[in-house]
Order: C-alpha cells, then structure tokens, then sequence
C-alpha cells in the first residue's frame, strides 16, 4: 500500500486487508477460476478487498501453488471493461502506468489524452518508477518512445516532465517568485508571438509550493489567471498539457475530480479513463477527490459512478470509490479550503471580457442598405448576403444601416427583413438589427405575456445585466409598450419572487468594493435565512426582507466577500445551500444571482449547454444570449463551455442546429476553440 508522507493523513481508499494470508486469498481465486465460468463476484469483492502490495504477494503465492500466472488466468477467464479494470489493480502501480502510455503510443494514433493525464499528475518519484517500469517491462527507453510519438513543443515539455526533476524545496524565494511572474508575462502578453521555452522552463521545473505563489501573483499582476494567458498564448496538445500541469499544481484531487466528471457525464462514458484513475488513485488521494466532486458537480463520485455503469464492473468500480458523499452542499475541511480559495482568486481576478462581434474595419452603411435591398427584391431571399452583412457588424453600425435603408428606400429595413426571412433565422436577424435594451424589452414582454409566464427568461435578463443595462431596459420598456417594467413584473409575477424581481428591476445595485467587516454580517444573515448558523437570531421575515437585499444591491465585488466569508463560517457553499433549502422561481433566482455574481460568463455557457443538450433544442434561449453576449463576453462564454463540457461552444452549435440558422449562429460564435 502506498504510504502517506510522514505526518500526513492517508487519503486513499483501500486499505490493508487485516488478517491477511496470500496462500488462502491465491487459492480462492484458483476455485474461483476453476471448471466452467468463473465465480466473478468472489474474484471483484476480494481484489478491491485488498491492497496493491498485497496483490503482489496474492501474484507470488498463486504461482508458487499452481504454477501458473494469475494476471494470465484472469484475462482468460473475464471479459471487457470488467477485465480490463480488475487486471489494472493487479499491477503495481509504476508498471500499470507504464502499460497505460505503452497503449498510448502504440499503434496508429496517439492517446494525447492519456499522456498528458499522467505526465502532468505524477510526482518525481512516481515518474523514477515508471520510467524503470517501462524499460524493463518492454525493454525500451520511454523518453525515446515518447519523442518518437509526439512533436514540437507538446515533446519538449513531456520530456521535462519525463526527467522527475520538478523542485521539491519548500522554501520560496520571493524575488524568484517576482521574477518567474515577469518571465512569464514578457514571454507570452508582451510578446509578438510566445516564447514557449520559458513556459517550458519554469512550469516543468518549478516546486508546486513556488507555482502556486506564482499563480498568485500573476494575477495580482495581470489582472488575469495564468490559465488565460495560457489559453490565449498556446494552443493544441500543447496548451491542453500546460492547463493540465497548473490544474495539478494547484490541487492534483480537483484536477482528477474534473476527469472522472468528464469521462462520465453525456452519453456513452469514457471507461479507459474511468478505469485508470480509480486504480491510479484508490490508494493515493480518492478521499480527497471525492470530497471536491461532491462540492463541485453536487452530486457524488459513488451516485455518479452508480447511474453510469452496470454489473460487476459497477460493483468493483464502487468498491474502490469507498463510499457515498450524499449531503450535497457541505465541505469536508479540504474541499471548504478550495472553495474559499476559489473565492479568494475571484476577487482580485481582473478579467477581460470580449465579445466575438467587432464593428466591421471598412464600413460603408450606404453599400450594406443597397446589398440588402438587392437581397430582398424579387422572387426569393438572399439569404446568405443578409446573413453575412448583418452578422459581421456591430449593433451600432446595424443602426446606421436601418437609418440609411429608409433614406434611401423609404422602407423600414426591420419590416423588409420580416416578410422574407422566417422561423429561428428571422427571430435570429431580427434580434440583431434591435438595439440591446430594446431586445431585452421584448425579450421581458414576451416572457410575461400570454398563458404562463417564462421565469427563466426574466432570471437570465434582470438577474444579470449591469445597473447601466437595467437603466436603459426601463426606458426601453416604456418607450416601446407605455407601461413600466415594474408594473408589468406586478402584474404577472408574485409573493418573494415579485419582490425580488423588482428589486433587481431598480438597477441600484452599489458600485464600490468590498466592506469586510459588512461582508461578515452579509454572510451571517444568509446563514441565519439558510438555517445552518449556530445562534439564530430575529424573526424570519425581516432576515427574508434582509438576504434579498443583499443579493439583489451588493456589489459584485463584497459579494464575493461575502459568499467567501459564509464558507469559512459555516463550511458550505452559498450555491449549494441556497439550492437545498429553497424551493421554486425564488430559488432560481437567487442562484442565478450567485453563479452571476461567481463566474457570469460560465453561468451563460451553462444555459448555452443546457439549451442544446438531449431530444430538441430550445432555440429561443440559443437564441437570446447569443445576440445578448455577441459583443459582451461570448468570447470568454466559448472559452468557459469548452473548459467545463469538454467540446467547443463551435461543435455544440453545429451539431445541434441546421441551414442558415446555423450558418448565422457559427458566424456570431467566432472561430472554432
């Protein structure tokens, strides 16, 4: 069994089976596999019983009884993915990694995949081993393998890593720190083109603790996480290696948890690398990433593992998980850390939002009216010609051509465009030729008019645009209905939802930064609404009246404060909290403020995901933010979407739409990540 460092906690979840006898254990496995089929519950429940280094001496024993090769037998006797995963736990641990990167670079094709999951997560001692393992398990050299596989810069920085001689000094040097975060920066954000060497040098060679600080720094300097400079300055295997590298530096369990999300959620579940880390981690870090996948997907590893799989593949798999986290919400001490830490980076994070729609650089509005004039006469409709003019202009130059097309023609653009275009294109073209205030006004009125009302819709409006935005909502709203949106939302909504929905209506949210001794009070008050604080204390209305106007007039700077604050009182997480004890539209909207207020571009690419995932496609949400966040933050929204479902913003479009609808959405999208 792997052993935790001197002082440390074990993490893993195997164990040493106590009373242990090889010879008896080597025998069961023998009646196991004897006569005809095989008894597999008898073989899964007493492998995952036991330790790696006790499977070693099961092996030895097996052979010293039969004279026979129990990995050999097993591969006789089961099948599949069953097979596959209970033969990985009989290897040690070094030579199962190096049969995983064996597998990776044989044959046509290489599982990038693989290599980066274990190059990037492997300490020096671990990459010693492996190395060893490789050679004399296939008498070859790895690193020559491995330069005989790859290429370019993506080689270069595996075979850094390949070397295990990352620093292992706890002791940081801060001038050092000051001087990595310069090299760094110099190398990629002031540099025509990107310095790759020195992102090689110092991500491939640095201790963790000294990374970390790094990290840290970088952003405080830049104003930008690592991980976007990163993502802007490199690109391909290359880029994905490097975010692996700092995922790990920063926690090796959270960077796990993410693959084991990833490998299972959507259809079909990507069983090698399932396989691969409940064997690689069971006796390393299991506890700990099973802690931060029950923080972060709000769900746990076991219930997920659980819907995902079936047989004695499930039952193994399970039985490495080691058990089940189901009280969604709250933080083991470890995970509280990282949410707090999440918290800490979010608010001195400077990002740069960015759309993907920038004013056209040769723009002639008087040739953009009579393009789309000769695209509209006559018999049938131009299409592509409309579809190219509009979406390669800014909103602003849009207005300029509907006022030169009446000039010109004496006919309103909006209403040409209407009568030849239909379906999801025309709501699309038409939402585009609309100023943005205007657009969320019809966007509002449509939500509220009719049977029913669409809560969502009026969530993501007034529960994410800035003060200036809901300003001119208001005076849109007036302008083009001669009603008030705050009479409008009082009439068709009601109870704590109204009231709120109001509120955020105002657009009086304050503007200054955080106020920590006012953040703790602000935390205290959700705990005492959410019903975890210790002393409650005032009656329950006035805490409701109280919350709501935190979330609703904060600024998004103390609330990141304060939602830090609230998990290191009561270790949970707002999100979850709110989630688990509200119910309804007020929940919904509470959590819309909070993933707003955490990540907006990441909530959007959410609702993006979320419209296009499973039978149908709900187009009118694809729709709304695509106009709304063209020239906002879609490209921050694309970089989030494909960080969090692991295909681009670009694929998901264009698998799940058709025709010019789908011409028009991948031209707003940008290119593809």
């Amino acid at each position: 069994m792997a052993k935790p460092a001197q002082g440390a906690k074990y993490r893993g979840s195997i164990h040493d089976f106590p009373n242990f006898d090889p010879s008896q254990d080597a025998e069961t496995l023998y009646n196991a596999m004897k006569g005809f089929g095989s008894d597999k519950e008898a073989i899964l429940e007493l492998i995952t019983s036991r330790s790696n280094g006790q499977r070693q001496e099961i092996c030895q024993n097996y052979k010293s009884l039969y004279g026979k090769d129990l990995i050999a037998d097993l591969k006789y006797e089961l099948t599949g993915k069953f097979e596959r995963l209970i033969v990985g736990l009989m290897r040690p641990p070094a030579y199962g990694d190096a049969k995983e990167i064996k597998d990776a670079i044989s044959g046509i094709g290489t599982d990038e995949k693989c290599l980066i999951e274990i190059l990037a997560s492997r300490t020096n001692e671990q990459i010693h081993q492996l190395v060893a393992a490789y050679k004399d398990a296939y008498e070859r050299d790895l690193e020559a393998d491995v330069i005989g596989d790859t290429s370019g810069h993506f080689q270069k920085m595996l075979v850094v890593l390949l070397q295990g001689t990352r620093e292992e000094d706890d002791v940081v040097s801060e001038d050092l720190v000051q001087q990595d975060v310069q090299d760094l920066y110099e190398a990629g954000e002031l540099k025509w083109g990107t310095d790759e060497a020195q992102f090689i040098y110092i991500l491939g060679n640095r201790s963790k603790q000294h990374l970390r600080l790094v990290f840290d720094e970088y952003l405080k300097t830049t104003g930008k996480p690592i991980e976007a400079s990163i993502r802007g300055e490199l690109s391909g295997d290359f880029e994905k290696l490097m975010l692996a590298v700092v995922k790990c530096v920063r926690s090796t369990p959270e960077y796990f948890a993410e693959r084991l999300f990833k490998a299972m959620k959507g259809l079909g579940t990507r069983d090698n690398t399932l396989i691969r880390i409940m064997v690689s981690r069971s006796e390393l870090d299991m506890l700990d990433i099973r802690e931060i996948f029950r923080t972060k997907y709000e769900k746990s590893l076991y219930s997920m593992i659980k819907n995902d799989t079936s047989g004695e593949y499930k039952k193994a798999l399970l039985k490495l998980c080691g058990g089940d986290d189901d009280a969604a919400g709250q933080f083991f001490p470890e995970a509280a850390q990282v949410a707090y830490r999440m918290w800490e980076l979010s608010a001195v994070a400077r990002v740069e939002l960015k759309g993907t729609v920038r004013p056209a650089g040769d723009f002639n509005p008087d040739a953009d009216a009579k393009a789309l004039r000769k695209a509209m006469k006559g018999l049938g409709t131009d299409e592509d010609t409309i579809i190219d003019i509009i979406t390669h202009r800014s909103n602003a130059q849009r207005q300029q051509i509907r006022q030169t097309f009446k000039s010109h023609f004496g006919r309103d653009l909006m209403a040409d465009l209407k009568s030849e275009l239909s379906g999801d294109l025309a709501r699309l073209i038409l939402g585009l030729m609309m100023p943005p205030a205007h657009y969320d006004a019809k966007q509002l009125k449509k939500a509220m008019e009719g049977a029913g009302t669409d809560e969502k819709a009026l969530i993501e409006i007034l529960a994410t645009r800035t003060n200036a935005e809901i300003r001119a909502i208001n005076e849109a709203y007036k302008e083009d209905y001669h009603k008030s949106l705050e009479d409008a939302l009082s009439s068709d909504t009601s109870g704590h939802f109204k009231r709120i929905l109001i509120s955020l209506a105002t657009g009086n949210r304050e503007e200054g930064g955080e106020d920590r001794a006012r953040a703790q009070e602000d935390a205290q008050v959700a705990a005492e609404i959410l019903e975890i604080a210790d002393t409650p204390s005032g009656d329950k209305t006035s805490l409701e009246t109280r919350f709501m106007t935190i979330l609703c007039t904060r600024s998004y700077q103390h609330l990141r404060r304060v939602f830090q604050e609230f998990v290191k009182m009561t270790n949970y997480d707002v999100e979850h909290t709110i989630k688990k004890e509200m119910s309804g539209d007020v929940r919904d909207v509470f959590v819309a403020i909070v993933q707003s207020v955490k990540n907006k571009p990441l909530f959007f690419a959410d609702k993006l995901y979320k419209s296009m995932k499973g039978a149908g496609t709900d187009e009118k949400t694809l729709t709304r933010i695509m106009i709304s966040r063209s020239e906002a933050d879609l490209l921050n929204i694309r970089r989030e979407f494909i960080e969090k479902y692991d295909k681009s913003l670009h694929q998901a479009i264009e698998g799940d739409t058709s025709g010019h609808f789908l011409k028009a959405l991948l031209v707003l999208c940008g290119a593809e990540d």
